[in-house]
């Protein structure tokens, strides 16, 4: 038994964290826990996407709203992948309807960055040995409310939609590229299931109504 467990390896982890201060924290956090291998630490979910191409671990920790590319982002590109680490969302976002999305886009995990730090440290544990490690989630509401499951910067871009703004108006206001703006648009729209700007601020405007 002693020489199982002293064969057994680190888990290997890779993190995507765009707070330089939290970035710190987590690495003093899992370089003292044994358990684990922190191979690299990346900014945003696009540089996580690319260590994905790169190579092989274990865990991804993400966040949900991170620069270039947000959680669902990383999500969504990676259920198309046949080969793909178990991913750990962990934020600080106090959307309660983020643990249901994050297990709806085939997310292993969720965290919150208001639990102690040991949480996290046993949600990796868990999620490596192949379990599913989340808050209560009530699976029937997944698709209830589509405005509730957009990101800040989704609502900010269905706002501006509303308000008239064009692309270009709305990547000035949010000193975002315009690549950047039609991408968030995108996933907007899949998100509210409609197909154009006029038909996600129908949506909103109906929405806004009913409550």
């Amino acid at each position: 038994m002693a020489n199982d467990k002293k064969a057994k390896r680190p888990i290997e982890i890779v993190i995507a964290e765009k707070n330089p201060l939290l970035q710190s924290s987590l690495i003093k956090l899992f370089a003292g826990d044994e358990r684990f291998t922190l191979l690299h630490m990346c900014p945003d979910g696009e540089r996580f996407l690319a260590v994905c191409d790169r190579m092989t671990f274990d865990v991804g920790i993400i966040g949900w709203e991170m620069p270039y590319l947000d959680g669902r982002g990383v999500l969504e590109a990676l259920s198309r992948r046949q080969e793909r680490p178990r991913i750990i969302v962990y934020t600080g976002s106090g959307n309660p309807d983020i643990p249901r999305m994050a297990m709806s886009l085939g997310a292993a995990g969720f965290c919150s960055k208001s639990d102690p730090p040991a949480q996290l440290l046993e949600t990796v544990a868990a999620v490596a040995d192949g379990r599913m490690m989340f808050p209560f989630v009530d699976v029937s509401k997944l698709s209830d409310d589509p405005l509730a499951g957009l990101t800040r910067r989704e609502r900010e871009l269905l706002t501006s939609l509303a308000s008239g703004f064009t692309n270009q108006q709305i990547a000035e206001k949010l000193d975002i590229s315009l690549n950047t703006v039609k991408f968030h648009l995108k996933n907007l729209y899949d998100k509210l299931g409609v197909s154009n700007r006029a038909q996600a601020v129908a949506f909103f405007l109906k929405g806004r109504d009913r409550g």
